[in-house]
């Protein structure tokens, strides 16, 4: 019986012996990819009527670095409601282009505030 406990035990003492002797072989090297994230999804308002001359605000005094985008009337699809104007930060090498409606085919087509280079 002695004997067999002896084997038993030189199994394990090899099984734990061997067990450390594995060698795992390093992950390759990962490959970074950057994408640009996807355009925003964009809608193209039409009105079938022209609107309202100008949205009627108060324009707040200057504030250093930042623009004053005026107000502007937005179709909801039944009429215009007016939107209020906001601060827009500076942009060096920029110029903002304010939110408009221009006269096309099919209707009066929205121009959303935009940051144009030059």
């Amino acid at each position: 019986m002695s004997l067999r406990i002896a084997a038993l035990l030189a199994m394990a003492g090899v099984t734990v012996v061997a067990a450390g002797c594995v060698v795992e072989q390093p992950a390759p090297p990962r490959r970074v990819v950057y994408m640009a994230p996807p355009p925003p999804p964009t809608v193209e308002v039409i009105a079938p009527q022209p609107p309202p001359v100008e949205v009627v605000e108060e324009i707040p005094p200057p504030r250093p670095g930042y623009i004053w985008a005026r107000g502007y009337w937005h179709w909801n699809g039944a009429r215009y409601v007016a939107v209020r104007g906001h601060w827009e930060a500076m942009r060096p090498g920029y110029h903002y282009v304010h939110p408009h409606w221009e006269h096309g085919q099919g209707g009066w087509h929205f121009r959303a505030g935009v940051w144009i280079a030059g």
